[in-house]
Order: structure tokens, then C-alpha cells, then sequence
């Protein structure tokens, strides 16, 4: 058995319009959520033994907001990665439980297309910044995984974690 944990990456700002887009970083909403999506992963006991992350700023702020006690491989190829290159990505990796951080459109892409079932939840059609999905693989090895053969475990955005702000 092998699990995905699929992050898009936490709430962006965009106070300042001259900052590249790849060198946004979270805005305080962001790092709120982040931090919650962390506190969440580690009373649920879901532990990556990979990570997966954009090497955009965002993503990598979203990680190391998580306090995850694993070392990251900050990767070029999933910043706005389309969904057949994230699943390149996945089936070389190596770890029983990875967490890939990434960007819309395509995460939602790839999350639709790894998922048997969709789970019941009415934003994981347009999965919003901090959704995370987490599905179980009945594989021996990532080399396997494909379209359709994730099991939804859960599915959730940080507003299900964190009330909105007055």
C-alpha cells in the first residue's frame, strides 16, 4: 500500500505586482492555513517518508510551514507542472507515504485523474489554495501508479480546518 498527500500550495500575495510570480510569497491568510494544514497532518499521524515541492517561493513556504521532520526535494518540474509531468514525478519516487506540493491547474488536473472516486466535497473540482487530498495506492510501487487508481482517504481545504477571518 502506498499513500499521496497532493498539496497545492497555501494563499499567495500579491501586494507588490512587481514580484515574479515564481517569487510570490505566502500571504498571512497563507501561513495561517499552512501551519494548520501541518497540525492537522500530524494529529491524523500522516507522516510522509518523501516530499515532493515546487521550488517556487509559495510552495516552498507552504512546506516548511508543515514542520515536517523529512528532507525535500525542491523540484523546477513542478512548478506549474501538467498532470502527466507530476505523474513522471510520482512514479520514480520512492518513499510508501509522499507529499507533493504543487500549483493549479495542474494539480486539480492530476488529482481528478489519479482518483477512482471523487470525493464528496464541493471544492475539489477547482481544488483551492491548501486543499489536500490524501489517497491510498493498492501498489507495490509508485512505478505503477496511474489514472484512476487512487482510493480517497480524505479530502479537505484549510477553511474546513480554520475559520474565516472577521
Amino acid at each position: 500500500m502506498r499513500h499521496l498527500i497532493l498539496l497545492r500550495h497555501a494563499k499567495s500575495s500579491w501586494v507588490n505586482p512587481d514580484i515574479d510570480d515564481f517569487d510570490r510569497p505566502l500571504n498571512k491568510r497563507g501561513k495561517r492555513s499552512a501551519k494548520a494544514l501541518g497540525t492537522w497532518l500530524h494529529e491524523s499521524e500522516m507522516h510522509p517518508d518523501e516530499v515532493l515541492c515546487s521550488s517556487a517561493r509559495r510552495a516552498r513556504e507552504t512546506c516548511e510551514a508543515l514542520r515536517l521532520s523529512v528532507g525535500v526535494d525542491l523540484r523546477e518540474d513542478l512548478y506549474h507542472a501538467e498532470p502527466e509531468v507530476m505523474l513522471e514525478v510520482l512514479r520514480k519516487a520512492s518513499g510508501k507515504s509522499v507529499l507533493m506540493i504543487g500549483h493549479n491547474p495542474g494539480i486539480a488536473a492530476f488529482a481528478q485523474m489519479l482518483t477512482e472516486t471523487p470525493p464528496d466535497h464541493p471544492r475539489f473540482a477547482d481544488y483551492p489554495t491548501g486543499a489536500l487530498l490524501v489517497l491510498d495506492f493498492d501498489i507495490k510501487n509508485w512505478s505503477k501508479a496511474g489514472p484512476g487508481k487512487g482510493k480517497v482517504r480524505t479530502f479537505l481545504t484549510p477553511h474546513d480546518l480554520v475559520p474565516a477571518e472577521e
